[in-house]
């Protein structure tokens, strides 16, 4: 009997220039998914993948991966996960790739490497015979959460929402394109690894069901309807898995760099978090 296996995996942050052994991070998660590969009928990539990637006008893309030369020198490091993404989409496994707020800027050359299924939005998918609303998590707020806060977390919200809105801006995304590679990569992954130092000194704890953001989120829309199954995120990177009143769960991936955590699905649509060793 054919195995019906999915599998859910967000943030690795692959290339961080915060992590001490940056390549065997990598490894640890090609070795994961091609674990996976023995079962699996579809992985869910859930964003921030990658610590930084972007597509620039530039570069070219090989829909074959047998020549690490082809790839674009400011992807090149990513060969190996490249590669077992390909092998994956090869065999006929469906691998999703959800964008992050770290690697949204993939314009096609990502999916002509690899195979992968690119979702720019949220998506509600029925999995194994169960409702999974999907997404990264970075911009969905709750009505009236970010007023409720006090006056210095309501600055840093904002001035993430303005950020997250400039980063998704076509125009924007446009004209960094034409950046020299070099230079843009110099200062996306040192924007990203400022952002890793900071969480690995001080990692951002679970702040409670009735405090939690995603959490709310989800109860929001439980009580708009219809009803989800679950409700799947990355972003916040902590490990949760709560069932809510109307019986939908909210489960948060946690991470794969500090964690190593991720989530299966079985046949039966039950869906279980877990760990690497």
């Amino acid at each position: 009997m054919q195995s019906l296996m999915i599998y859910f995996v967000s943030d690795a942050h692959i290339g961080s220039r915060a992590m001490t052994a940056p390549e065997e991070h990598q490894q640890k998660l090609v070795e994961l998914l091609r674990s996976m590969a023995a079962d699996a009928t579809a992985v869910y990539l859930m964003g921030d993948i990658f610590d930084f990637w972007y597509e620039y006008i530039w570069e070219r893309y090989p829909s074959e991966l047998t020549d690490d030369r082809a790839i674009p020198r400011s992807k090149r490091a990513f060969a190996p996960l490249l590669r077992q993404l390909r092998e994956m989409t090869d065999k006929g496994i469906e691998v999703h790739f959800f964008i992050g707020n770290h690697d949204i800027w993939t314009f096609g050359g990502l999916k002509k490497m690899t195979g992968v299924i690119v979702h720019r939005k949220p998506e509600t998918l029925t999995l194994n015979g169960r409702s999974c609303f999907l997404a990264h998590g970075d911009g969905l707020v709750p009505t009236g959460y970010i007023a409720s806060l006090p006056a210095n977390v309501q600055r840093k919200i904002r001035r993430f929402i303005r950020l997250r809105a400039f980063f998704h801006n076509p125009v924007a995304q446009f004209l960094f394109r034409f950046v020299p590679p070099f230079m843009g990569d110099a200062f996306g992954y040192e924007w990203a690894r400022r952002s890793r130092v900071r969480e690995l000194a001080n990692p951002f704890p679970y702040k409670g069901e009735h405090h939690e953001e995603l959490v709310l989120w989800a109860k929001e829309q439980e009580a708009q309807g219809p009803k989800t199954d679950y409700y799947i995120f990355g972003h916040r990177h902590i490990e949760l898995d709560l069932q809510l009143a109307s019986s939908s769960r909210v489960v948060i991936l946690g991470d794969f760099f500090r964690q190593f955590t991720y989530a299966y699905m079985d046949d039966k649509g039950c869906l279980i978090l877990s760990a690497c060793q």
